[in-house]
């Protein structure tokens, strides 16, 4: 028998051994893997590229020539006439004090290229702040070569949205999809121009969502290619709906290196109809610094898992100061919506309007309270100040307190006013376990675990209560701001 026919039996062989096979062993065998034809995008191109648009923006720059030529100082004109017997070209001859006034001339210089989509048949369209930003004349091409000179309606830097108006009507619109149906692996194309390219269609997938890169905006991140030219430009779903603007790179070369990220776009439209209203965006405050919650303090502080959003630091006279909001405390719910971290909640307190009254929902040591909260227009942040040290009581020391390499002392009245706190000890002397956890002199000790400190006999009784051999965590004020240190006992 030769080699082909003994192969050829092979295989009827192997299949029938695998077909007599137990049930149970056919079940544990791997599924099979789901194929599917990659994505034509030449529907939603057509579909939707008519609604992206070229922008162009301008700056006019003064120069030095006016009508009487290249601009040069009286002295300098002197000079050339002593010297050389002849006024310069294009300078006519005159004394030294009789030189007609100069006119500085403007020239219109380019300032970059950018993408952006039409929002309505009217003519809004929308871009990044980054685009418009600077610029003396927006200019807006369609695709059908049709340019038009663009009104500026309003930026916010913040997000990097802008929304610029052009005289047009019954103009191809985007539709604007729903970024909560927006699944990671999902095919996204990108329309824009980069480089200035006009109309160039790039396709990738979704890598991440939520992704943290600024105060307001939870970034959709993918691996669309984009480049210098596409910011402004939409990013779209397989169902030819926008769901973000494309808007930053991750780059070390300037150019695309896989990561791009887009500003969904349910926050830009928030953005939008606010410039579209006002020329404006308003937003929220409650007046706290706050900071993410660790999973070591968060299991040490009885919250269980690590999120909300760690007060730090209360603004004196701030909406939250008034609703009775502490430094120490962890905010988990804003108006009922769960902070699972620091970032979310500057995000939905902005995006409430000032005035309106909100709840919060906050742990404080090992219990959970609710508070109501007026939500205060956003304002320039304050520059915290450090406390001053002066008036500081002896030291004094204990068993306890040697355990943590901890020396700490009363707090006067005029210290606690000046700190603005109702109580605590301050720290004089961090050494061993307590330097190890970056306390230092001046630091303020607020509570011990979920016990408030009010004097040194009470920190004394907090430690002395605290499980041998594991961290311990304490509530610190440094300045005007508080966190959560783990001070580990020495062994």
């Amino acid at each position: 028998m030769n080699k082909l026919s003994l192969a050829a039996l092979a295989v009827p062989m192997l299949l029938s051994a695998t077909l007599n096979l137990p049930l149970a062993a056919q079940a544990q065998a791997p599924a099979a893997p789901i194929v599917r034809g990659l994505p034509d995008f030449t529907d939603l191109v057509e579909q939707v590229g008519p609604a992206v648009v070229n922008i162009r923006t301008v700056e006019r720059v003064r120069t030095g020539i006016g009508r009487n030529g290249p601009m040069m100082d009286e002295e300098m004109q002197e000079f050339f006439r002593r010297f050389f017997g002849l006024p310069l070209p294009g300078v006519p001859r005159q004394g030294p004090r009789q030189q007609e006034p100069q006119e500085p001339a403007e020239r219109e210089v380019p300032r970059g290229v950018g993408s952006g989509f039409i929002l309505t048949a009217d003519g809004f369209v929308m871009t990044n702040a980054h685009v418009v930003d600077g610029a003396d004349e927006v200019l807006v091409t369609l695709t059908d070569k049709r340019e038009f000179k663009a009104r500026i309606v309003g930026a916010d830097k913040r997000t990097d949205v802008a929304v610029v108006k052009i005289e047009a009507s019954g103009l191809p619109a985007v539709r604007i999809g729903d970024v909560s149906r927006l699944k990671v692996g999902e095919w996204v194309m990108a329309i824009g121009s980069p480089f200035g390219l006009d109309n160039t269609v790039t396709a990738g997938i979704v890598s991440a969502k939520q992704r943290d890169t600024g105060d307001y905006l939870p970034f959709i991140q993918t691996d669309v290619a984009v480049n210098p030219g596409n910011s402004g430009g939409p990013l779209i779903n397989m169902r030819g709906e926008v769901v973000g603007i494309n808007s930053q790179i991750y780059s070390r070369s300037g150019g695309f290196m896989g990561i791009s990220f887009a500003i969904p776009i349910d926050e830009a439209m928030r953005v939008s109809e606010q410039l579209r209203a006002s020329g404006r965006v308003t937003r929220g405050r409650i007046g706290v610094q706050i900071d993410q919650v660790s999973k070591e303090v968060a299991e040490s502080i009885g919250l269980g898992k690590p999120q909300g959003a760690l007060v730090r630091g209360v603004e004196s006279g701030s909406p939250a100061d008034k609703a009775g909001v502490e430094a120490g405390d962890i905010i988990t719910r804003f108006d009922g919506r769960v902070i699972d971290k620091a970032s979310d909640l500057p995000r939905l307190v902005g995006n409430t309007k000032p005035g309106t009254r909100s709840a919060l929902t906050v742990f404080r040591r090992g219990q959970t309270r609710e508070l109501n909260i007026t939500i205060a227009e956003l304002e320039p942040e304050q520059t915290a100040r450090r406390p001053s040290q002066r008036g500081s009581a002896p030291p004094k020391a204990s068993e306890a307190t040697q355990v943590l390499g901890l020396t700490v002392t009363e707090l006067t009245e005029a210290q606690k006013k000046e700190l603005k706190v109702r109580h605590g000890v301050r720290v004089e002397a961090a050494t061993d376990a307590g330097a190890r956890a970056g306390l230092r002199e001046g630091d303020v000790i607020l509570s011990v675990g979920n016990a408030e400190v009010r004097s040194v006999r009470d920190f004394e009784a907090a430690v002395a209560k605290a499980e041998r051999g594991k961290p311990i965590s304490m509530l610190v004020q440094r300045g005007e701001l508080v966190q959560f240190v783990l001070v580990r006992p020495g062994r």
